[in-house]
């Protein structure tokens, strides 16, 4: 798959120079506008972004401790049959991921039935044996999932991750479109585009949806670890946008398994806590105990069913990069059917015959870290000098249980501005998933992440990579004429309805607390 052409979603086949033709009005937008204007309106959006704050840490960077995540001015485009195919695959793989967090917590009927080996959940360090046997309010365990797709065709998309604990980038999913609304409202004219603004309000009502049974107006917070966290202005972005607490451990105190906000005016109970802080700092008193970002007695609290964590504690085992390449048999066992998304082809490297592959054929694959995250941990065979090559062949000969190995995939393209101007650039694609007491929503939108090197796969922000906004169409496509108002783009526009049925994009190796 890696030699053949990458397809481009908006000219079709590479080297095209006409877009596709329910695209032709994006097309046209791209002939019509020149270079110049691009540019301009591309830098009014990073500098907005710059005076709003909107930025990421990287850690262990000297030279740009904070910086803002590039953003590209030409959007990416889903049909309205894409999404409704992309929206079905990504309600079963999440409904499939909490029945799989409910089970191996539980009863562990999975095991029981020989689809998965032992030692793989068990000498998994994101099992955590300390919570199994607790039951989340109303079984809930993955509440905010965000399912990494790439797309290597028109009708070919792939499942690359899946990330259960903390996913970032839904902020920047939110800027991206007022700064598209902002600077490029003829697009919103040209094409019918779901609303995602009403993503906070969606989170609020899945947080109020899982609270504990009894209680009639849960109190909810965003528990963050603090402004060092590359993801913070996230946390504080959310927390203001549902008009909600943001708070850090030192704000609440357990007392008699109760979770208590420290107030000027006095204790206020908490319902609902969104944590924004690893497994490992949660709770001193459990798991690390010399974590400072923690609260001490926030387990025994969640045990006793007094409060509910969003994401449940526990959920690393399903992101686990070893664990997803056995999603088409954990989506097969609880679901009854065969998986609407696949999975890209996965050698287990714990597997002697595929570690065997791997070895012989290291130029040509992707080689991943089973708990990596933010493309570190990671060898890309064709870009990997020998030295680096050799370096990983002795880390896999060494340890082999820790790592996954991958085909180097032809990744879509989307036009994007470059140096000498528009230039096809991959991207991957980060949909989020709320899932709570009353069924799964898909928000119809997401998270855009370009590679911005030419030639470069590797999309993470830490590495170098940008974002676009994500459109997805009502229909499949528009022509120039069917117009709305600025106006009515944002207040009066019908949105995508969300599929409902009876969640790290700032990369990088996680310090204490990061996501």
């Amino acid at each position: 798959m890696a030699t053949r052409p990458a397809f481009d979603e908006i000219m079709g086949q590479a080297g095209s120079t006409v877009a596709r033709p329910e695209l032709a009005a994006l097309g046209a937008w791209i002939d019509e506008t020149p270079d110049a204007e691009l540019r301009r309106r591309q830098q009014s959006a990073e500098a907005t972004f710059r005076q709003l704050g909107i930025t990421f840490a990287v850690y262990g960077d000297s030279d740009a401790s904070e910086r803002i995540i590039p953003f590209d001015i030409v959007p990416r485009v889903f049909l309205a049959d894409e999404w409704a195919r992309l929206s079905a695959g990504l309600v079963q793989r999440v409904e499939a991921i909490n029945a799989f967090l409910v089970d191996i917590y539980g009863e562990r009927k999975i095991l029981d039935a020989g689809v998965l080996p032992p030692d793989l959940i068990f000498g998994n360090a994101q099992f955590r044996p300390e919570i199994a046997g607790i039951r989340p309010p109303h079984d809930i365990w993955a509440h905010i999932c965000g399912i990494d797709l790439v797309r290597t065709g028109p009708d070919d998309f792939f499942v690359l991750e899946d990330n259960a604990r903390t996913p970032s980038g839904v902020s920047y999913m939110l800027e991206n479109r007022e700064a598209m609304l902002r600077l490029c409202p003829e697009l919103f004219r040209d094409f019918r585009v779901a609303a995602v603004d009403s993503y906070p309000d969606r989170l609020l009502e899945t947080m109020k949806s899982v609270a504990p049974e009894g209680v009639a107006a849960p109190v909810c917070v965003v528990l963050t670890p603090g402004h060092y966290n590359s993801a913070y202005y996230e946390h504080s972005f959310l927390a203001d946008s549902m008009g909600v607490e943001l708070v850090e451990a030192a704000d609440l105190v357990v007392d008699d398994d109760v979770v208590w906000m420290r107030t000027i005016a006095g204790r206020v109970k908490v319902d609902v806590i969104y944590r924004r802080i690893d497994d490992d700092y949660l709770d001193p008193l459990v798991f690390r105990p010399d974590s400072m970002l923690g609260v001490p007695g926030l387990i025994a609290a969640y045990a006793a069913g007094n409060v509910a964590l969003i994401n449940a504690p526990g959920n690393g085992i399903a992101d686990d990069k070893a664990i997803y390449s056995y999603m088409p048999e954990i989506v097969r066992f609880y679901s009854g059917g065969e998986a609407k998304l696949p999975n890209v082809e996965t050698w287990r490297c714990r597997e002697p015959q595929a570690l065997k592959y791997v070895l012989d054929n290291l130029k040509d694959v992707v080689v991943k870290l089973v708990d990596g995250s933010g493309g570190y941990g990671m060898l890309v065979g064709p870009t990997a000098t020998k030295a680096e090559i050799e370096t990983f062949r002795a880390a896999l000969i060494a340890k082999p249980h820790r790592y996954i190995a991958q085909p180097t995939l032809a990744l879509s393209t989307v036009p994007t501005l470059a140096d000498a101007g528009l230039a096809p650039r991959h991207v991957d694609f980060r949909p989020f998933v709320l899932t709570g007491s009353k069924g799964v929503q898909v928000v119809p939108g997401g998270l855009t992440r370009v590679a911005l090197k030419e030639g470069s796969l590797v999309v993470n922000s830490s590495q170098g990579g940008g974002t676009k906004d994500s459109f997805v169409l009502m229909d499949n496509g528009a022509a120039r004429g069917q117009r709305q108002s600025q106006g009515q783009s944002q207040a009066l526009r019908p949105e995508l309805p969300l599929h409902h049925l009876p969640e790290e994009a700032n990369g990088r190796p996680p310090p204490a607390g990061a996501e």
